[in-house]
């Protein structure tokens, strides 16, 4: 089911799609080299192979980690005979200096046109001589609504697909199997194909019919070889878990939260329970114990480290901590009431002495020339305008007091807001 032409992708419209950045690239024959990076099976070989697909251009794929210099050289080599040739590096942010020195004259000639894949941060893990003759596109992970249509494809193909089998899949089966995907395409069609041909071995060794298979949430359940949990037609079951996840930390019952961790270990969702930790960590505890956040965000990085069956443990210190620790949701509330005047007010303009005065003809515009710099007065502070005129006066945060820190932050707001006011009466 690897696409053939970019027509045939699944997802990913904000690069591929009528008129965007890759679309446009190969419509106008004006390939350049480039990274791709994003969570695993949402495309990026898919990508790469469709735009070798859509050219006249050799496409060879190679792994940073495991291919050395000499398949490098056969790639040039090729390069070198044929014009251009499409290297697909996967693991690029493996990739090592000699390597790299290798590869640089190549770009820079057009021999070898990059795509490279990651799901490393590329502007982190990737070298700037790499990263500066490539553009960067970030995938997104792919909905529900484009994972159940490459299952729909798959299952309709005859010649690529399981179109053959004559598959009928039940609609809380489909919503399995996407749910336990998680975005992972690459995933969801491996356990979808293993389902209908384990399925099909099965009536066949049966003697019953198999001109025509059935698959049920069962079927799907076994084949992911984890145990299911309430998912139904809607996908509503997942979410319900998660919410009453936060929702058990949040009203600090430790007991139903560990219960609900332990339902979501047991479908082996560790990305959902590492990003609804690190959202309830500032969310639900945030200013009141600072530090339960970051001991919250350590054991994440422990549990992705480690994987199940041992991520349990990290996972379990942190709800504990996080449900027995004082809660103050101070933070997304002051966020958000930002936000909305931002969106919902006319704020004004930033104060002249606060622009950038870094460049020739600033001065001249007033800009930054009243600004007065805090660490020439004692204590590091001076009254001075930081909003704009139209919310001057305006109180965002909130502070609830719910513990030793938070009161302490809010005395200390309540003592600049009004040394602030009378400094500037």
């Amino acid at each position: 089911m690897r696409p053939k032409n970019l027509d045939e992708v699944v997802g990913q419209e904000h690069l591929i799609g009528p008129g965007k950045i890759i679309k446009r690239m190969v419509e106008a024959r004006l390939l350049s080299s480039m990274i791709l990076y994003g969570p695993p099976g949402i495309g990026k070989t898919s990508i790469a192979s469709a735009i070798a697909g859509s050219t006249k251009y050799a496409f060879r794929t190679l792994n940073a980690a495991t291919d050395g210099k000499k398949q490098l050289q056969q790639v040039a080599e090729e390069g070198k005979m044929s014009g251009t040739v499409i290297l697909l590096l996967d693991e690029i942010h493996r990739l090592d200096k000699t390597k790299q020195d290798f590869l640089l004259p190549l770009l820079e000639s057009g021999q070898i046109i990059l795509i490279g894949a990651t799901t490393e941060n590329p502007y982190i893990s990737i070298s700037p001589a790499i990263r500066s003759r490539c553009q960067i596109f970030e995938l997104k992970p792919l909905s529900t609504q484009d994972a159940k249509k490459a299952i729909d494809r798959a299952l309709t193909d005859e010649k690529e697909g399981l179109g053959k089998y004559h598959v009928e899949l039940d609609p809380d089966a489909k919503e399995l199997l996407v749910e336990k995907g998680n975005g992972d395409l690459r995933s969801t069609l491996n356990s979808l194909e293993l389902a209908v041909l384990s399925t099909k071995q099965e009536l066949k060794e049966a003697g019953k019919d198999d001109s025509a298979i059935k698959i049920t949430k069962k079927e799907i359940s076994d084949s992911i070889q984890l145990k299911s949990q309430n998912f139904d037609a809607d996908g509503d079951g997942h979410y319900d878990l998660v919410s009453a996840f936060q929702k058990s930390i949040r009203g600090s019952d430790v007991d139903a939260a560990l219960h609900y961790l332990a339902r979501l270990i047991e479908s082996g969702d560790l990305i959902s329970i590492c990003r609804r930790l690190t959202v309830i960590a500032y969310e639900d505890i945030g200013l009141a114990n600072p530090a339960a956040a970051q001991h919250a965000f350590i054991a994440i990085q422990a549990a992705q480290t480690l994987g199940f069956p041992e991520a349990r443990i990290p996972l379990a210190n942190a709800v504990i901590e996080l449900a027995l620790s004082p809660k103050s949701n101070s933070a997304i509330m002051a966020i958000d009431s930002a936000l909305s005047d931002v969106k919902n007010k006319r704020i004004g303009a930033i104060p002249n002495r606060l622009k950038d005065a870094h460049y020739s003809g600033a001065k001249k515009l007033n800009h930054g020339n009243d600004y007065i710099y805090p660490h020439d007065y004692p204590g590091d502070w001076i009254a001075q305008q930081y909003l704009p005129n139209n919310l001057m006066g305006v109180q965002y945060f909130n502070a609830k007091g719910n513990s030793k820190i938070e009161k302490g932050l809010k005395k200390q707001y309540e003592i600049l807001r009004k040394m602030q006011a009378e400094g500037l009466n």
